[in-house]
């Protein structure tokens, strides 16, 4: 009877490892991504550190609803959460970064879910481990923006939405989830949330009579329960500002959607997002096409139909930046599984797959795929490889140091490409039969991994701006910052935001030299200090500034 028992409980601890192994085996692809650096880490400017400043201000004064001189514009969500790690863990870019990255994490873990849902489990893998080499999605899981745990909620309401139809028995939980999660959205994106929303309403509205969300009471009940944070906040804001906390929030909204502050046009999504997730993009627009022939039954109007409005939406609003298209990213992943598992399926029988296509023999399609197209993009991504590695020799051993960093993630690249051809010439001329399109996918998601890791390793993914970190941190430098306030007359705002977040002393702008108090230190622009009217020393310089000292 022990023996038995034993070997039930033997055969569980495998079954739940079993269940576990996706989630660890994405984890263990992303997690390097995440955390690998040069050994330095330094914030970017302007949003990044923006956000880990304001948080810091809370964390400092200990008031964590109302630090400002003035009513702010922004929801404070983002500002809590990387508090909150300052508190856990200490005050440095890491910890302002982290909430970041475990949202990005469990986004992956989302997009997998959400994917074994509405295609199977292979190609909901397939769409995670895609995700998590889109550029501009790494970039900005380590970043501390609330861009990514933004993304999070969304897709933990959509997952929310789905989980309701497929257990109706536990409807009212899901339900509330899926509203708690845009409610709390609001706390981290202000109105931003509702861009996304918007974008659900023609699976609200056109699946209504199935799934009957929108005349659901316990959804609108989570997503107030989800404003509740704030509305108090809001509360405690127009107690201290009175009504400048809503007319901020509002302002910050209408000037957002009036004024086009980058002068990117109506088709800046058009390329930017192709040329921000690229490879990907060619993939996603093929699963797009294959999708659009054979609809995902239930799922249509979520799949297709929310990256659509949502994209509509983006190009109309004014202001335009690429951070503004991540909450598109996972669905160009789950696109691009699509798209890439039909290519493969071709691979290995050099037919094309009657899914996801209609049976039509004269669909376009088909008579596309007839031209090879596994065996033309094998040969054309190989041959850009061989030029990105003779490239990145080149500069390695002729260029100069400034761009020799990037030769090495071009040298990555490069010898990644070299897969896809050698995979394929060995199957199909060398009769290597156990190379199925598993390792011709693997040749298109091993090399962008491989240039992401090197860009990380590097620092070009954590270490925005070493040259200012490092002069602050200098042993002639940082007991002068540590003890003595520093005064600037004019200095760019990027630099500004910087110093607010690395000085424990906050520094004071003044309107002229005149105004810094003697034996006192100021950081000038170089060019500024042939002029100065006072006697001063100088102490030190990074890039175009000076840090003097007033002398009597």
């Amino acid at each position: 009877m022990f023996y038995k028992l034993h070997f039930l409980q033997h055969i569980c601890r495998q079954i739940r490892l079993v269940g576990l192994l996706p989630y660890l085996s994405l984890l263990a692809w992303i997690l390097p991504l995440l955390l690998f650096t040069s050994g330095h880490d330094s914030l970017m400017a302007h949003d990044e550190a923006l956000y880990a400043w304001r948080a810091r201000l809370m964390f400092d004064s200990g008031n964590w609803i109302t630090p400002w001189e003035r009513a702010h514009h922004k929801t404070p969500g983002p500002y809590w959460l990387i508090a909150s790690f300052y508190k856990l863990f200490g005050m440095s870019d890491m910890s302002a970064r982290i909430p970041s990255m475990i949202a990005g994490i469990f986004s992956l873990w989302l997009v997998y879910e959400i994917g074994k849902i509405m295609l199977c489990k292979k190609l909901a893998r397939l769409a995670a481990g895609i995700l998590s080499v889109e550029f501009l999605w790494l970039q900005y899981s380590r970043l501390s923006t609330p861009d990514v745990p933004m993304i999070l909620l969304v897709l933990l309401a959509i997952w929310s939405l789905i989980k309701t139809e497929l257990h109706p028995k536990y409807r009212y939980f899901w339900s509330f989830l899926a509203g708690l999660s845009l409610g709390l959205g609001f706390l981290v994106r202000s109105f931003m949330i509702f861009l996304p929303i918007v974008a659900l309403l023609p699976y609200l509205i056109g699946e209504h009579r199935r799934h009957h969300h929108l005349s659901n009471p316990i959804l609108y009940l989570g997503f107030f329960v989800g404003l509740t944070p704030t509305c108090i906040w809001l509360w405690l804001s127009w107690l201290h500002y009175g009504n400048n906390s809503f007319e901020e929030l509002l302002k910050f909204v209408v000037q957002l959607g009036s004024e086009d502050q980058n002068n990117n046009g109506l088709l800046f999504y058009v390329w930017n997002i192709p040329l921000k997730s690229l490879p990907w993009a060619f993939f996603g627009l093929l699963g797009l096409v294959l999708t659009l022939h054979r609809p995902i039954h239930r799922y249509h109007l979520i799949l297709v139909g929310f990256p659509l409005v949502l994209f509509v939406e983006l190009s109309l609003f004014t202001t335009r930046f690429p951070h503004y298209s991540l909450c598109l990213y996972p669905f160009i992943a789950l696109f691009a599984s699509v798209g890439l598992n039909w290519l493969g399926n071709i691979y290995n029988t050099g037919i094309p797959p009657k899914f996801p296509l209609q049976k039509s023999k004269k669909n376009i399609l088909t008579l596309f795929a007839k031209k090879n197209l596994p065996r033309n993009l094998s040969y054309v991504f190989g041959g850009l490889g061989v030029l990105l590695v003779v490239a990145s020799i080149a500069i390695i051993r002729w260029g100069g140091s400034d761009i020799r960093k990037y030769a090495s993630i071009g040298l990555a690249m490069g010898l990644g490409w070299f897969i896809l051809p050698v995979v394929w010439i060995s199957r199909y001329h060398f009769g290597k039969k156990f190379l199925t399109a598993r390792y011709w996918i693997a040749g298109w998601l091993i090399p962008c991994w491989l240039a992401l890791a090197t860009t990380g390793s590097i620092g070009l993914l954590g270490d925005y701006n070493p040259v200012l970190k490092t002069f602050l941190q200098e042993s002639a430098i940082a007991p002068i910052l540590q003890s003595h306030p520093i005064y600037y007359v004019q200095i760019d705002q990027k630099t500004e935001v910087l110093l607010d977040f690395y000085l424990s002393i906050h520094p004071q702008q003044v309107v002229s030299i005149s105004y810094v108090p003697t034996l006192s230190y100021a950081l000038i622009y170089t060019n500024q200090s042939p002029n100065l009217s006072r006697p001063h020393r100088l102490v030190g310089t990074v890039e175009e500034y000076q840090l003097i000292q007033v002398l009597p």
